[in-house]
Formats: C-alpha cells, sequence, structure tokens
C-alpha cells in the first residue's frame, strides 16, 4: 500500500497500491495527486522500470495526477508502461502529457507508454495475473474496479472508493480478498460526513464484505485525523460486523495474500 489516504489528506499519502506476483509481474493501481508518488516507491524500495502496467480507477485528482509522473519517468527513460483505463482517463492523460512535456518525450506515447481502453467487463492480462475490470455505477466520476484471479487461484477484488453498487456483486461475491474504501468510523460520521461525499465507512465496509461472504477485508481510503488509533479502532468497528479477517494498513505496508 503506497498510500492509504483520501483526496485531501497531508499526513499520509493518497490511496494506491501494487500488486506483486510471484511471477514477477508487478502492477501500480492509481498514483495518488502528485509526484509523491516517486517518494512512496523510493522508501517502498520499488524500482519505477520494473513497473511494467499502470491501472487508473478514474479521473480524479487524488488518482489521476501521479500517473502523469509514471509516464513522465517511462517516456524519458524509456521504459515500456501499459496504461489500463476507460476512455476518458486515457484522453487526459494523453492530453495532459502532450501540453506539459517536451514533444521529445511525448512521441513515445503510443510506442514507449502504450494506452490500452477498457470497457465495462474487459479482461487484460498482467504477466501472471488475470483481470477483469467492471464499472463501479459511480454516480459523480465513471469509475472502474476490478477482480484479479492470481497466480494460487486466489480472487482479489478492488471496489474503487465508492459506496458498493449491487450491479457489482458477481465480481465481489465470495472473494478470497475485498479492498474496500472506509472514509471513516461509523462513530465519526457526523465529524467527517461520508454520506454527503458518496463514501461508506468502516462499519458499511465490514457489513459489505459479511454479506458478499468474502474471507479477508482491507480498509483503505481513510481520513487523516486518527492515523495514531486508526488501525485499533477501525478494525474493532469492522469486527463488530465481519466475522474473517480484516486489515486497515499503513502507508507503505506489505499485505501477503
Amino acid at each position: 500500500m503506497l498510500g492509504t489516504g483520501n483526496a485531501l489528506v497531508t499526513r499520509c499519502y493518497n490511496t494506491c497500491f501494487t500488486l506483486h506476483s510471484m511471477g514477477g509481474a508487478l502492477m501500480l493501481v492509481d498514483a495518488g495527486g502528485g509526484n509523491g508518488i516517486l517518494t512512496q516507491l523510493e522508501r517502498a524500495g520499488i524500482q519505477r522500470e520494473d513497473i511494467t502496467d499502470l491501472f487508473v480507477t478514474h479521473a480524479h485528482t487524488d488518482h489521476l495526477l501521479g500517473c502523469i509522473w509514471m509516464m513522465r519517468m517511462a517516456l524519458q527513460f524509456h521504459r515500456p508502461l501499459r496504461v489500463w483505463s476507460h476512455r476518458k482517463v486515457l484522453d487526459l492523460l494523453t492530453g495532459i502529457c502532450r501540453q506539459i512535456l517536451p514533444k521529445k518525450n511525448t512521441d513515445g506515447i503510443g510506442c514507449i507508454v502504450t494506452m490500452h481502453c477498457l470497457e465495462d467487463g474487459d479482461t487484460f492480462e498482467v504477466g501472471d495475473m488475470h483481470l477483469q475490470c467492471f464499472d463501479i455505477q459511480s454516480t459523480k466520476e465513471r469509475q472502474f474496479g476490478f477482480l484479479a484471479l492470481l497466480p494460487d487461484g486466489q480472487r482479489l477484488c478492488c471496489l474503487g472508493d465508492e459506496p458498493f453498487s449491487p450491479q457489482c456483486q458477481q465480481y465481489a461475491e465470495n472473494a478470497d480478498w475485498l479492498m474496500s474504501e472506509a472514509f471513516c468510523l461509523y462513530e465519526d460520521r457526523d465529524r467527517f460526513k461520508p454520506y454527503e461525499k458518496n463514501h461508506s465507512t468502516a462499519l458499511d465496509a465490514a457489513r459489505l464484505a459479511e454479506s458478499l461472504h468474502v474471507r479477508n477485508l482491507i480498509l483503505y481510503h481513510t481520513e487523516d485525523q486518527t492515523l495514531e488509533t486508526r488501525r485499533k479502532r477501525y478494525t474493532a468497528e469492522a469486527q463488530s460486523a465481519f466475522s474473517g479477517s480484516i486489515f486497515v494498513p499503513e502507508d507503505l505496508e506489505r499485505i501477503v495474500l
């Protein structure tokens, strides 16, 4: 987990993470809101050039703008990078790069950095991982989650950063791992107002995970005002509604699937 915070955090990085497989595949999912992604990769001991694929969930600044830096580094140092998302995201990334980067670099878009347009339900491969994307039915900005079939047969479902839509049930039900946003604790809802921002609480995510019969729940995309107690309190609230294993990671924490 390179970052675990929501859009406006200052005490941790915006939510983004890498998926590593034993076969060597390495995919970055989102990149946060700026060049802090380069710092987080360095702190995590991940070489930028080892990342072959970038999946971008949606076009909000805290997910998209760090991708510009990933593309810039790939173009400047001629390191192949495949970018996966829906058309709006790909067009935005391409347009921004062509506006702000030197032409000698942006000439590499299409050969060094390749843009791969996905539609709802499309599948793609990253090394030995098989992935299927799905539209999370956002009411704010078109957003894709994904279901990853891992080499050992486990299924990991990333729901994006908005409340769950029943239309996505086929992807999440009975997953080994469920990644869900938890903007704050339910008991802190009056303070952080998650529902007004179209987000969920740790309790909401736990109830969802229990209803979907998943084995492990990862909570992310949180506020950053309670970092000192976040793991303990979020875990406790989630345990009240979910019988599986609960993970509330810190920035740069590695989770073995």
